[in-house]
């Protein structure tokens, strides 16, 4: 916002206040003071981090300079929400609607609280001028008494004197506006007629120890029934005046009338606990009326939620606009608003296009699914919304428990939790919370934060498993397997920690280092056995095989190891090297012309497609160990693997392929391979994964 914009907005700002409270400062000054409060707002919006302190400053600043009317802050309040975002060129998104509301409240915090300290400065230069009275002389006593009067006819509070039995002696004009009631039949009630049915216990109490002399005064904010039906807020001072020998004279009550200040305050809070878009509760009421089920429970009581996220929103949002994706979330609003409803129940929106339902008194675990199931089919039918038939479903977390014990974090993370399950088992469903497969989930999570640390600690080592030929049984070559040796969890095999490697990114860097580590170990082999040598085979995962420095981490290992090209292998799963399709094949052609070996690991399993197979540069396929299952009894052999299997080899060698067959454990399978025409066998019938050392001396013991 430039100067003129500011000043433009001051201007709007003093003509709005004309006329609501009585000032004594010209139209350019109230302007020029306005200017300067305008400045303060705009840079309290804009403040990062967000601080409303200068608005509540503004507030107080106000009462100072006698904006003092509810008017003048009911007008301030209307000006800032509907024109500060629009003269700073600002979007109403709902993070700056957010910040608007701050200001407004923040500002209306500091008005009431200044203009409370004045109205009670006022009251107690009353109550003083009251105690004046009884102890001038008579001519003071007549001059206190007559300037009395004029407090007494003047003030802007009600004033009412009664007796020591309750009746009502005396009220000025101000009293009898606030009670809506003649002071003839206010005279002529007692202080017990004005009690409401609404009145707490001790109000009375305290007015009954005021009447035996035990308190001097008391303060309470109560509220009188009119004579229309209606119903006024007042603040009041009760006050004891006592004679000169201390005895109880008179009761003295100064009343203010806070209605619309409270309901300012009223439609204020009302704003800050909805969201303005949808009218439902928003993240703030929710969360207070969870922590109040939590505060407030029965040692039987059960709660459940049910955190809900809209499928296919963003979509919607980012095609047709946001306004489209606004006029959607009412709609669905709208909807969740008239499924679900009850006392015991809550629908809020969290933010974006996420809700959330409150069971406050959950009969169980099939209540909150049956509230679940009746959200997503009052989903299914489409929207109709700015000329467009909308479709969109719904992932819903159930958390349900028993109310003791609990926080409102926990139910919000395990419903958060909840939520993201339902999504990835595969939308437009609910799931339930599972602490079993929460804890799994935990514990995957501590175990990938402490992987990087690991690999630089030297916690993981290979273990190799020889490939062996299924006619001469010599040791054609080895599969490298990454271990993690953990310090408290012990040996763990790569299903543990490879999926995690994989999500966190970490799996190239380890894939580097098992790479390093199965080439040093391929060259000592190499140094050892010479040209019967095996080669090593070493996993590429998708993210791997991605990465735009494969090539070249791959030279530059094995320049520095020393290893032949052809004693590599990389093995990549099915699914992987046919991702390819669509992108360059640069990487895997470019290792193939080094005379790097590529194999398609667990083949058979995935969806190929056969006539790009024919021009990718691989040079082996292992079958996946699925197949070997139906050929362990080669009197019981499945003759439909067996057929698959011969397929499969027959198809590897019409493509110039070698064979590897996985998972062999038995000799029943190794002959069928053989009998087919596989070259190589894996598996437990031929060793376990081992050491280096164990390794090289099955080589050996091959070659003798």
């Amino acid at each position: 916002m430039n100067r003129a914009d500011r000043r433009r907005f001051a201007a709007a700002w003093a003509h709005a206040l004309m006329g609501t409270s009585y000032v004594p400062m010209t139209s350019a000054e109230i302007q020029g003071r306005l200017h300067g409060y305008t400045d303060r707002l705009v840079d309290a919006l804009l403040s990062d981090p967000f601080d409303t302190t200068p608005a509540r400053e503004v507030g107080v600043d106000l009462i100072a300079v006698h904006f003092t009317s509810a008017e003048s802050l009911a007008r301030t309040v209307s000006l800032i929400g509907e024109e500060m975002l629009d003269v700073l060129r600002l979007e109403s998104t709902p993070e700056w609607r957010s910040r608007v509301a701050g200001l407004q409240a923040a500002l209306c915090s500091g008005f009431v609280q200044a203009a409370r300290k004045r109205t009670l400065d006022e009251q107690e230069a009353i109550r003083q001028a009251v105690l004046d009275a009884r102890d001038a002389v008579e001519q003071a006593l007549r001059t206190s008494e007559a300037r009395f009067r004029a407090i007494f006819a003047e003030a802007a509070i009600g004033i009412g004197i009664g007796d020591m039995d309750g009746r009502i002696l005396e009220v000025n004009d101000s009293l009898i506006r606030i009670m809506g009631r003649s002071g003839d039949e206010l005279r002529s009630m007692l202080v017990s007629d004005m009690m409401h049915p609404a009145d707490p216990e001790s109000v009375w109490r305290m007015y009954e120890e005021l009447v035996r002399g035990e308190r001097d005064q008391f303060r309470v904010e109560k509220q009188f029934s009119r004579p229309d039906g209606g119903t006024v807020w007042t603040e009041m001072i009760v006050s004891l005046v006592r004679d000169e020998d201390g005895l109880p004279l008179y009761q003295v009550a100064l009343i203010e009338d806070v209605t619309d200040r409270l309901m300012l305050q009223e439609r204020l809070r009302h704003q800050a606990m909805h969201d303005p878009l949808t009218r439902l509760p928003n993240r703030a009421l929710f969360l207070e009326r969870l922590t109040r089920v939590l505060r407030d429970h029965g040692p039987e009581d059960r709660v459940a939620l049910c955190y809900m996220d809209l499928d296919g929103f963003k979509v919607i949002n980012d095609s047709l606009g946001h306004h489209v994706g606004d006029d959607l979330l009412v709609a669905v609003a709208d909807r969740l608003a008239a499924v679900v409803h009850g006392d015991d129940r809550l629908v809020a929106r969290m933010g974006g296009d996420e809700f959330v339902i409150l069971l406050q008194s959950s009969a169980g675990t099939d209540q909150a699914v049956e509230v679940a199931d009746t959200v997503l089919d009052a989903l299914n039918e489409p929207f109709r919304v700015g000329g467009h038939e909308l479709s969109v479903g719904a992932s819903i977390g159930i958390v349900e428990r028993p109310v003791s014990g609990q926080t409102a974090a926990e139910l919000m993370r395990d419903a958060d939790v909840t939520l993201y399950w339902a999504k990835s088992d595969g939308k437009g469903r609910w799931a339930l919370f599972d602490p079993e497969r929460n804890a799994t989930e935990v514990a995957q999570f501590h175990l990938s934060a402490k992987m990087p640390a690991a690999l630089e600690r030297g916690e993981f080592y290979v273990d190799y498993q020889p490939l062996v030929g299924l006619r001469d049984e010599n040791v054609v070559g080895v599969e490298a397997l990454v271990r993690w040796a953990h310090p408290e969890l012990g040996r763990l095999g790569p299903d543990r920690f490879i999926g995690l490697a994989e999500e966190t990114g970490l799996i190239v860097s380890l894939g580097r280092w098992v790479l390093r580590e199965a080439c040093r170990q391929a060259k000592h082999w190499q140094d050892q056995f010479g040209s019967t040598a095996p080669f090593v085979s070493v996993n590429l995962a998708v993210r791997q095989s991605r990465d735009p420095d494969l090539v070249g981490d791959v030279a530059a290992i094995l320049a520095e190891t020393g290893l032949e090209p052809s004693r590599l292998q990389l093995e990549l799963t099915e699914s992987a090297i046919m991702g390819t399709a669509d992108e360059p094949l640069d990487a895997l052609r470019a290792l193939s012309q080094m005379g790097v070996r590529i194999a398609i690991d667990d083949f058979g399993t995935g969806y190929s497609n056969l006539a790009y197979l024919r021009h990718l540069p691989v040079h082996e396929l292992k079958i996946a160990g699925s197949f070997m299952e139906g050929l362990r009894d080669a009197e019981r052999a499945d003759p439909v693997d067996a057929r698959i299997v011969a397929t499969l080899v027959d198809l590897a060698h019409a493509l110039g392929l070698t064979v590897t067959a996985e998972g062999v454990e038995t000799l029943a399978q190794a002959r069928r391979m053989a009998d087919i025409g596989c070259e190589t066998g894996q598996g437990y019938l031929f060793a376990k994964p081992g050491s280096p050392e164990e390794i090289t001396q099955f080589i050996a013991d091959r070659l003798d």
